[in-house]
């Protein structure tokens, strides 16, 4: 496994082979299982794999968790290794960002809502980063997880918009046994938020198990889901929606598909989760 922080290199070792195909994991590092289950699927699906690390500072509003962010990266690369990782790409501002740096990717309707709504500088971030690391290693496909699910949706916009030549694959959410959704920001969690903090994916079965019954007011869904996170005393509620999965815009009624999904403080920890509901499902 190469690891390194130069972007020639990365050209070199991705074209030394032109006609491999590639996975590519973006990630800000700190990983977990749900991470490396991208990994494991990218090892299974390509010649070629590359992971990043990078904590990217442009994703972060001046009130966010930038400094405090957790990073272990020995820990890290000794889990992609074990896990197949070929190449893994470690920069750092100067590289990503150098001085004079003044181009930035906007999505715009999909960005408006939910996680844009609360963090409104924090998908020009995501765009700009990701985009500028299809450029660089120009995987044929990369591997995201669908706990950010808005993420994937701009994400999808952007590759269609600019004729990005990869495939964009989502991979389930991967959780502890209790049904907490793993996330880097789990480790700011005393033991009773942590014990708490499983109110998201309760909130969010029981919003699925009430489309499966056969309830179609999403009015009444994201009332009963709001109720929920509301029983949870270290809880607070950022958002409840109840919303079109390709667009995100809240429904008023759901038809044949909608995905549920949340956002929870507890305390200065800010947790997000999702799941989705077909028709086909119930």
């Amino acid at each position: 496994m190469k690891v390194t922080n130069n972007i020639q290199d990365i050209r070199h070792m991705r074209w030394q082979q032109p006609a491999a195909t590639w996975g590519l994991v973006p990630t800000m590092g700190f990983l977990h299982e749900g991470h490396i289950s991208l990994v494991r699927r990218a090892r299974a699906e390509n010649d070629f794999v590359a992971a990043t690390i990078y904590v990217n500072p442009t994703q972060f509003a001046p009130t966010e968790d930038l400094s405090t962010y957790p990073r272990d990266l020995p820990h890290d690369l000794a889990l992609l290794e074990a896990a197949g990782a070929d190449l893994v790409f470690t920069p750092d501002d100067s590289i990503m960002y150098p001085a004079g740096f003044q181009t930035y990717v906007t999505v715009e309707e999909v960005t408006r809502v939910l996680e844009g709504a609360s963090r409104p500088t924090h998908f020009r971030g995501v765009t700009t980063i990701v985009a500028k690391l299809f450029n660089l290693i120009q995987p044929t496909r990369a591997y995201f997880g669908q706990k950010d699910y808005q993420q994937t949706a701009v994400l999808r916009q952007m590759v269609t918009d600019l004729n990005f030549n990869l495939d964009m694959i989502i991979c389930p959410t991967v959780r502890e046994a209790d049904g907490l959704a793993m996330s880097s920001r789990n480790k700011y969690l005393d033991p009773a938020q942590r014990a708490g903090a499983t109110v998201l994916s309760r909130t969010l079965a029981a919003g699925v198990a009430a489309l499966q019954a056969g309830e179609r007011d999403a009015n009444r869904l994201r009332a009963m889901m709001q109720a929920m996170i509301a029983a949870e005393p270290l809880a607070r509620l950022d958002y409840i929606s109840v919303a079109h999965p390709r667009t995100l815009a809240e429904l008023v009624e759901v038809a044949d598909e909608a995905v549920l999904s949340t956002a929870v403080f507890f305390h200065r920890t800010r947790l997000i989760d999702n799941m989705l509901w077909q028709e086909s499902q119930s």
